[in-house]
């Protein structure tokens, strides 16, 4: 199967409504050749969950400034403006999830749990409305399992069987976000022939990958 396809092709397996995971960390390791694509789309009532709100003119956050996001599930926005204006305004809802149980609730649905028992954030609004478990006389928050329609996620290099590797801190959130989600849909930067990643090399196994786009 010829996993490689064209920003087209890409663009158009994003439906309004659904919910995607967007990989990277304010853009570093982010798909975000794509997103600029899709924020010229018209795509629109997108779920996104990711680690942060990007930057107003970068990556994800171009779909926030154009309207195309009704609710972000994510750790931190404070780097974009707009996506404060619009939560303000009750034009965006945020889902705010510390970082270490975000990645541990994408983590949980890709590892098949049914959810994750953590301390953080009891006492708090991140609390509210969630069910506190009792274990051997400490409570947790029981934080369920996150997933996607689509995971669009960046990489360095690909072999045409989509096994993925990423240099540097742009590994982050793309790996464990690849379990996750029905449809994976990887950004790299080069793609070499199969064989060419040594297998210790390999952060995500070509299973878990179905599409392959080239910036």
């Amino acid at each position: 199967m010829n996993k490689i396809i064209s920003m087209d092709d890409a663009v158009s397996k994003v439906k309004d409504g659904m919910t995607l995971m967007i990989g990277g960390f304010l853009t570093s390791g982010g798909p975000n050749t794509i997103m600029d694509a899709l924020s010229l789309s018209g795509v629109k009532n997108l779920t996104i969950i990711c680690n942060d709100g990007t930057y107003a003119d970068k990556g994800m956050g171009k779909l926030i400034a154009n309207h195309q996001v009704v609710k972000l599930i994510t750790s931190y926005v404070g780097s974009n403006p707009i996506a404060i204006d619009q939560m303000n305004a009750k034009e965006l809802e945020i889902e705010f999830c510390p970082q270490g149980t975000l990645i541990e609730r994408i983590r949980a649905y890709g590892a098949g749990l049914g959810g994750v028992l953590t301390p953080t954030g009891l006492g708090t609004i991140v609390a509210e409305n969630k069910r506190i478990i009792n274990v051997d006389g400490k409570d947790f928050i029981l934080e369920k399992p996150l997933r996607a329609d689509i995971a669009i996620i960046g990489a360095s290099v690909s072999d045409k069987m989509g096994n993925l590797y990423y240099k540097g801190n742009t590994k982050n959130f793309n790996p464990i976000m690849a379990m996750a989600a029905e449809t994976v849909i990887v950004e790299v930067e080069e793609i070499v022939e199969t064989g060419t990643i040594k297998p210790e090399d390999v952060h995500t196994p070509a299973i878990l990958v179905d599409y392959i786009l080239t910036k």
